[in-house]
């Protein structure tokens, strides 16, 4: 069941483009504009405080499902009929790039790089530099609004990402795709020469071998491959994570990598011991990642590049291996 409550914007925090950071009643809450349309200090507003009331991991903020002043009867995007979220209390339409036109049927190689997590895409994009397009795409397993990334809108400012596609249930992107396959064809398609597939921030999970949002990577990995791309899976690492299935080389890029069907490259930083079920990677020289990542936003868990190095090593190692998959 949906916990709604009513309330009143009674702070407007900050904004940008796609989402707007507010207080309802003095509580942090955040608003999608694209969807709910636009909102303003004094509005009366439902949010969502299910997440917060329950203490999991939506950043102790409440989300805005409807504003009351100034969100209702607005207009459905025009041309729009292809259906996001659909058959849910938040339906709306949206324009979808494979609406007529006819992709490509392969990838002729193009490099996919796919993550586990959102915090590995920033030290990803890092690696493969700043004279390659990349288009980042979204996958389901995480947070679904493309907009909620910070990291993504520096990413876009620094020129290391130059667009962004929304795939099946995720909004918001630049591009919207029904499926993976066709938001991949697109990016090839539109002379993009890498791909990032990433989860959204936050991560679904259960504690179990597959009942995570990280094998977004593991399918990211098997449509590349059976469309005659590229795949580099990047490895989920921890020095610092304090839970054992985490330290090394965590649990969740094993599971992904069973459920591979083909071939995989998969980045490992030189200089760190690879645990001994990860027996067929690329050892890649990762010297001066500190210095190829300065001011960009890298965090994981609350843990930045000093707490935490191998984690952001190792992500740096997908982008840089992927780079070289390009002169091949």
């Amino acid at each position: 069941m949906l916990t709604l409550r009513r309330g009143r914007v009674t702070a407007v925090v900050e904004r940008h483009e796609g989402l707007a950071r507010l207080e309802v009643d003095g509580t942090p809450c955040i608003a999608y504009p694209r969807q709910t349309g636009p909102v303003a200090l004094g509005d009366e507003v439902l949010v969502n405080v299910q997440a917060r009331e329950l203490e999991l991991g939506s950043g102790g903020f409440d989300v805005l499902y409807a504003n009351l002043t100034r969100g209702l009867e607005l207009a459905p995007e025009d041309g729009a009929h292809v259906m996001k979220l659909p058959y849910t209390p938040l339906q709306f339409a949206a324009l979808h790039a494979e609406e007529g036109r006819e992709l490509p049927h392969r990838l002729a190689g193009m490099p996919v790089v796919c993550c586990s997590l959102h915090s590995q895409v920033v030290p990803v994009c890092a690696g493969i530099g700043e004279d390659v397009r990349i288009a980042y795409v979204q996958l389901e397993g995480g947070a679904l609004p493309v907009s909620l990334s910070d990291s993504l809108r520096v990413l876009r400012e620094r020129g290391l990402v130059g667009t962004t596609v929304a795939v099946g249930a995720c909004v918001d992107g630049d591009v919207q795709c029904v499926s993976l396959a066709s938001a991949l064809l697109w990016a090839h398609a539109e002379q993009f020469d890498v791909a990032v597939c990433a989860i959204g921030p936050g991560i679904a999970g259960t504690g179990s071998s597959f009942g995570h949002g990280g094998l977004a990577a593991a399918e990211a990995a098997n449509v590349t491959h059976a469309l005659e791309g590229a795949p580099v899976l990047t490895v989920r690492a921890s020095s610092a994570d304090a839970r054992e299935r985490h330290r090394g080389a965590s649990h969740h890029t094993q599971a992904a990598l069973e459920l591979c069907l083909g071939d995989v490259a998969v980045a490992w930083p030189q200089g760190w011991d690879s645990p001994d079920w990860l027996d067929s990677c690329d050892e890649i020289d990762v010297s001066g990642w500190e210095a190829a990542c300065r001011d960009l936003p890298l965090s994981h868990m609350g843990r930045g590049a000093d707490d935490d190095p191998l984690f952001f090593a190792a992500a740096f190692a997908a982008g840089l291996l992927a780079r070289r998959r390009l002169t091949q």
